[in-house]
């Protein structure tokens, strides 16, 4: 193991071997462990966070460091993450003084058509779906790894793989939320991959994590680099295992990784009250959800309310359900369908989409807008939501002041359920609409070959009234992602919190499904007040998995969402 990665990584797997694995999610921080003046990552879990740390600690970038640590998530998030998925990088380039997005989403195959999760006259099963090789995409994370790398990068690419290579050959305490994620998953029990890995390691006593086929394959890239996926032996073996899916074969083609390539794509930015954010573009439904929200929110006095008043919670609901109504009609991937962004943020038009909200009561079932001119399209028909999942999300910042929100997702935890050399095969094309047609024009999320499936994904960086970036933020937890963001942002900017308080505090979703509160918290405590005014309200267990690190005088400040098993490290 390189030295600069040993004795940290080393000395954590001693910490984690002596833990009761059924309680070791690491105690919330303190507000000095939070706190660093050069460098910092949020991530998900304490390895993860270790590994990007060494990382800036030996001169890398922030880039450097997302992608480091990224792998690590690819062993210990398998499930969430990993390179037989995609995802997308929101970064802050101090050397221009803006805002890149980067694109690695998955694509369809070339052969896949509309009618892809259809039989005739009906949608079929999402289990069945989620399970066959047609849900399989092709991959990007290593694309989009590699082009980001490639322009931001201060590291040798190798170098970047060597601590999730050491860990998943030496193996580590399974983590507990894999644990409990292993145990309360039933469907593990009926596919071979899932059953020889993750069952029987869960199984074992104590429960370890030991992927030496995952340390081969990351061993290999890291030589060749991700031509050994794309063009070589490791994608030949990847299109095999979705040919040879045991319940239902994929038409991918080798032809269909050569031809894959993550690229540039401009963030989509738009400012709230005396800040502007910018989040990604279509074919993430993310950025412009969360800013419509935002921009209908800014009708309301947000900041004179606080999170105890049922009232707030009301407003967040119904500007959420008319931005999902504008969500679920316009969004798909840019390069098959015109998504009208500019006229969806018009501040004119969400004035209109505001007036309809009553501040007391919840609206009628909400209708997407005219784009950028009526409030309602009247003849308009919004298609069932479909079930969103999964997802993994970590921030950065390096101490030349570049800021990464780095989002990766396999969609359903555990993906399809297949394994090729010894990471997940992603579901990702079940996030297209099963049913291509919406009214009579044809969905805009619709399967086409080569297209990008709509994602929930939402980094975001937050800038100054000076254009200074002062967060860095993002989630897991599939569509509910973007009201996860949101809360975490009204609590942060409007009212002011803490980070670490903004993150914990209670989730609230509504994604035209009506509202979920997390359950057993004190939000819980709204539900009839929330009820008498008129919506339909559920209570959820919510694993949100926020993580942001916040400009303070002096340097940084980190908070990580206390449902998963991250910390916040920085020097």
């Amino acid at each position: 193991m390189h030295k600069y990665v040993a004795l940290p990584l080393l000395s954590l797997l001693v910490a984690c071997s002596g833990s009761d694995p059924a309680t070791d999610t690491p105690a919330m921080q303190s507000r000095a462990e939070r706190e660093a003046s050069r460098h910092m990552i949020s991530a998900p879990h304490p390895l993860a966070a270790e590994a990007g740390r060494e990382i800036l600690r030996q001169g890398g970038s922030a880039a450097d460091a997302a992608i480091a640590a990224k792998l690590v998530l690819g062993l210990v998030e398998a499930p969430e993450t990993g390179i037989g998925g995609g995802g997308f990088i929101l970064l802050h380039d101090a050397n221009r003084g803006q805002s890149r997005f980067y694109d690695g989403r998955e694509t369809a195959p070339r052969a896949a058509t509309a009618d892809r999760f259809r039989w005739p006259g009906l949608n079929k099963p999402f289990i069945l779906a989620m399970t066959s090789g047609d849900a399989v995409g092709v991959p990007g994370m290593l694309a989009l790894m590699a082009k980001v790398h490639a322009e931001h990068g201060q590291l040798a690419w190798a170098s970047l793989f060597v601590p999730a290579i050491e860990l998943a050959e030496q193996g580590i305490p399974m983590p507990s939320r894999l644990q409990r994620q292993i145990k309360h998953d039933w469907s593990l029990r009926l596919f071979a991959d899932t059953r020889q890995y993750f069952r029987r390691q869960a199984a074992g006593e104590p429960p370890r994590l030991h992927n030496p086929k995952l340390a081969a394959t990351l061993r290999q890239l890291a030589e060749e680099g991700p031509d050994s996926f794309y063009h070589g032996a490791i994608g030949e073996q990847f299109v095999q295992r979705v040919q040879d899916a045991r319940w239902g074969s994929g038409d991918m083609q080798l032809s269909d990784l050569h031809d894959y390539a993550a690229f540039e794509r401009p963030p989509v930015c738009a400012t709230y009250r005396q800040w502007t954010l910018c989040g990604p573009p279509p074919p993430s439904s993310g950025g412009l959800t969360v800013l419509q929200i935002l921009g209908i929110l800014e009708h309301f006095p947000m900041d004179e309310l606080s999170a105890d008043d049922p009232q707030s919670w009301h407003l967040i609901a119904e500007a959420s359900r008319l931005a999902f109504a504008d969500r679920d009609y316009y969004i798909g991937d840019p390069d098959f369908v015109q998504v009208p962004l500019a006229e969806l943020l018009e501040r004119d038009y969400l004035a209109r989409r505001a007036h309809l909200i009553d501040p007391r009561q919840a609206m009628a079932e909400p209708l997407p807008g005219v784009a950028g001119s009526a409030a309602e399209h009247p003849d308009a028909e919004l298609p069932v939501p479909e079930p969103e999942y999964g997802t993994s999300h970590l921030s950065v910042v390096d101490s030349a002041g570049n800021l990464v929100a780095f989002t990766g997702s396999n969609e359903a935890p555990f993906g399809s359920r297949m394994l090729s050399q010894g990471f997940v095969l992603n579901s990702q094309l079940t996030d297209f609409n099963f049913n291509p047609r919406l009214g009579d024009r044809e969905h805009p999320n619709a399967v086409a070959g080569g297209k990008r499936p709509r994602s929930s994904m939402s980094p975001f960086i937050v800038y100054d009234a000076d254009d200074k970036p002062i967060m860095v933020i993002g989630s897991r937890g599939g569509s509910r992602i973007i009201g996860y963001v949101v809360k975490s942002l009204v609590a942060s900017l409007d009212w002011e919190m803490e980070l670490a308080e903004a993150l914990a505090m209670p989730n609230m979703v509504e994604r035209r499904q009506g509202i979920e509160l997390e359950a057993d918290t004190w939000l819980a405590d709204h539900a009839e007040a929330l009820r008498s005014m008129g919506h339909r309200v559920r209570l959820k267990s919510m694993t949100s998995g926020v993580h942001a690190i916040q400009r303070i005088d002096g340097g940084w400040r980190g908070a990580a969402d206390p449902r998963l098993d991250g910390v916040v490290l920085g020097d």
